[in-house]
């Protein structure tokens, strides 16, 4: 019908304009994209624990370490005579301090099968193992004592030694949430302190290679660590690959910016002819005093070696060669034999 009225053209009508409605649902869309588009170092900030008190995760009995090398720290006689007297936190750093010399589970030379690694490694029993080192062995002490958040940031900027730090990052890497192994390890993976953590020496590495390493491979020496989510796993590479792309092109933009370094301009000075010839009648005096402290003061004081060898012809058929002289004396002696 001809004389009908749209609902946009009645008065009241709840409905705007075709122009006010575009904009007005532009201005929604761009207020909600604005309060979606969060970094993900803020979302990592507010999903980043709180409190006093750590999560654990895995087995609460063996702290997920290898079978082999818990039942070997349960009996040994180092963590059951030595350690079962320490009490506090402060004590076990202390003895990790004078104790700890490497971060591998096996003391040097104990184990004869070196091939055996990880889940390979376990079933065999504890014959096949060695002497637990007491790294780990004070690594599951720590795990004794229910490490509190604040203890385990002292761990981590402990001062002292690199080996406490190096047990405090693997206390993470053993017993944390794997969602946390980032948060945890991020600030430090520019950490510059070098670690030897072979047993006996010989494998030194940065606090930040070594946790890079934590974060990409299952792989310790005779061990394995807890593998990680594939899901987890995967948002740690692609978090190191942005890490490594920034630092290049950081890396790019500084040598940009600088350029190549400014070659030192020497200084021309003037010398006057009479200074110059004094100059060299010093060094000539100077060379000769050197020569003299040599042992060249007196040139006729030569060896009776040296005149030998003067003497000495030096024409080939009148020198006696070393394997004729060699033959000479095997005929002498064989002649001497024979009488």
């Amino acid at each position: 019908n001809s004389g009908a009225t749209s609902p946009r053209d009645e008065p009241g009508s709840f409905l705007r304009p075709e122009l006010d409605l575009s904009k007005s649902a532009t201005m929604a869309v761009a207020e909600f994209s604005t309060q979606s588009v969060v970094s993900e170092d803020e979302i990592e900030e507010e999903n980043r624990p709180r409190g006093n008190n750590l999560k654990l995760w895995g087995n609460l009995t063996t702290m997920n370490l290898n079978n082999m090398i818990y039942t070997n720290i349960q009996q040994s006689p180092y963590f059951k005579s030595n350690l079962i007297e320490l009490k506090t936190y402060h004590e076990v750093i202390d003895e990790i301090y004078y104790k700890v010399e490497h971060l591998e589970p096996w003391e040097r030379g104990s184990r004869r099968i070196g091939s055996q690694t990880g889940m390979c490694g376990g079933v065999r029993g504890v014959g096949t193992g060695g002497i637990v080192s007491t790294a780990y062995c004070l690594l599951y002490k720590l795990f004794t004592l229910k490490l509190t958040r604040k203890q385990l940031k002292g761990l981590l900027e402990h001062p002292d030694s690199p080996y406490i730090r190096g047990l405090g990052f693997m206390y993470i890497r053993y017993c944390l949430p794997p969602e946390d192994l980032w948060i945890w390890y991020a600030p430090y993976l520019d950490d510059t302190q070098e670690i030897d953590v072979r047993a006996g020496g010989g494998c030194i590495m940065t606090i930040g290679a070594m946790l890079e390493q934590w974060l990409t491979k299952l792989d310790w020496f005779s061990t394995l660590f807890p593998r990680i989510p594939v899901p987890v796993q995967k948002k740690i590479e692609e978090k190191l690959r942005g890490r490594r792309t920034k630092q290049l092109s950081e890396g790019q933009h500084r040598s940009s910016n600088f350029g190549e370094p400014e070659r030192p301009v020497g200084r021309v000075t003037r010398v006057d002819p009479e200074s110059d010839s004094r100059l060299r009648k010093d060094r000539h005096g100077s060379r000769d005093r050197e020569s003299d402290r040599r042992g060249h003061r007196h040139p006729r004081s030569r060896s009776r070696s040296h005149d030998r060898h003067r003497r000495r012809s030096r024409s080939p058929r009148q020198r006696e060669s070393s394997f004729d002289r060699d033959l000479r004396r095997a005929r002498a002696r064989q002649e001497k034999m024979r009488r």
